[in-house]
């Protein structure tokens, strides 16, 4: 623990698809937030649990199935206020009664906590990204040494492209990268590892990035997911 920030981030992976579960805590007030409730809901709760906390709100950064399944059961046992970004929730169409829906640049506060909202489309029109001090907790938009998927409903490679070029370009270097998913050879990257050795990152053109992202990728490379020197990108566009 880092005495001088007043949060921790606790990652627990869980579900058959690698989902990386967050517990954000404030160590202040004794509250946390729980960032994308999936899969093997009595572990976060007995995460929280371990560690003395409240969860009093929970973070989705977007509305695909592996990434809320656990919502009820989390609400069911806690008074947990559910956040997301007004894309994400006209595009999913579901529990609009109860999200406190958020635009890009908001601040949501946890205790003494202050956690910014990023609205990062591509892989979802309202994918979002928390960035709580020099952590960003990136759900489906960054992977260590990838990106999400943009041939589900609702991605789109352009968006994609330019949202990862906005992260590099307003972000420092030193920030650390919590994924959604375990599917590299690292659990957590720093933003600088990842623009020398992620290869979504190393695309200026558009056309290019959309051929690798689209028809390349998921043909040619496997996981764990290691870093690929830029210009080895093996790329015909």
């Amino acid at each position: 623990m880092n005495a001088e920030r007043p949060y921790s981030i606790h990652a627990l992976e869980l579900g058959p698809m690698e989902n990386f579960i967050y517990l954000i805590q404030d160590h202040a007030s004794g509250r946390a937030a729980v960032v994308d409730p999936a899969w093997e809901v009595p572990q976060i709760l007995a995460l929280a649990e371990r560690l003395g906390v409240r969860i009093s709100d929970i973070l989705l950064t977007h509305s695909h199935h592996d990434h809320i399944n656990g919502i009820e059961e989390v609400l069911a046992a806690s008074d947990a206020q559910l956040h997301l970004l007004k894309p994400e929730a006209e595009f999913w169409g579901q529990h609009l009664d109860l999200p406190t829906l958020h635009h890009g640049g908001d601040r949501i506060r946890v205790g003494e906590t202050e956690i910014e909202v990023l609205h990062t489309p591509g892989h979802t029109p309202g994918s979002a990204c928390y960035r709580v001090g020099d952590d960003l907790i990136t759900g489906d938009t960054l992977f260590v040494y990838g990106c999400g998927r943009c041939d589900l409903r609702g991605g789109d490679p352009e968006q994609m492209f330019h949202t990862l070029n906005d992260l590099v370009h307003k972000l420092p270097e030193d920030t650390c990268i919590h994924p959604g998913h375990n599917y590299s050879v690292a659990e957590v990257s720093t933003l600088r590892e990842q623009i020398e050795g992620n290869p979504f990152l190393h695309f200026d053109d558009l056309k290019r990035f959309t051929h690798y992202r689209m028809h390349y990728h998921d043909r040619h490379r496997h996981e764990p997911y290691g870093p690929v020197p830029k210009g080895q990108e093996m790329v015909e566009a």
